[in-house]
């Protein structure tokens, strides 16, 4: 059985700025651009099972940048949907509501109507995925790859994991890392998370 691989997208300008990033559709800063080629040297050799990727273009940049070729794009992979706190910042958000969490707390609609999400909404979406690839992987020896964005991989992990989706909130995820999601003895397990490739040393 394969190994799930995550990749949360490179770095992007709200990234840099802490703003909440949901549905809107920024590319990938020169930097961000650098941080996907780093992880080329990983899959050198590798051919996973599937890529899947979010609809937006930032994570079906990081894919390209990051040599995995033919990703298929999943609705469900798109980011949390912040609602009325698209583009804020935490601290922002806690000048007129101390102490807010997303995890626990939520967002407010949009002003175009839309209501945004809640961790369980979230969750919902990351079950569905799960439910698609887990029959893939236990049908090859490859690893399948997943390139999405940071809040939805971490609910994607506390779902994979058997926990609430709000649970996320215990894994750290920054741009451009890969982490590592496997079994042992037939359970769930994180095998590696938030990592960096190392730099291929010249022969």
């Amino acid at each position: 059985m394969g190994d799930l691989i995550l990749i949360r997208h490179g770095e992007t300008r709200w990234s840099v700025a802490g703003r909440h990033t949901g549905r809107t559709d920024l590319p990938l800063t020169p930097d961000g651009e650098a941080e996907a080629r780093t992880l080329a040297p990983f899959f050198e050799g590798r051919s996973p099972s599937f890529v899947l990727t979010s609809p937006l273009r930032r994570a079906r940049h990081t894919a390209e940048l990051a040599g995995l070729r033919d990703a298929v794009s999943d609705e469900d992979l798109c980011e949390w949907d912040y609602g009325g706190y698209e583009g804020l910042t935490t601290a922002r958000i806690r000048e007129t509501r101390p102490g807010w969490s997303l995890w626990e707390d939520g967002v407010p609609p949009h002003e175009d109507g839309r209501p945004g999400e809640s961790a369980v909404d979230v969750g919902r979406r990351a079950d569905r995925v799960l439910a698609r690839v887990t029959p893939l992987l236990a049908a090859s020896q490859e690893d399948g790859v997943v390139v999405a964005h940071a809040h939805l991989l971490r609910v994607l992990t506390a779902r994979y994991l058997g926990l609430p989706p709000s649970e996320g909130r215990l894994f750290l995820l920054t741009t451009a890392t890969l982490c590592r999601l496997s079994t042992e003895h037939g359970l769930p397990v994180v095998a590696g998370w938030n990592q960096r490739p190392l730099p291929r040393v010249p022969a």
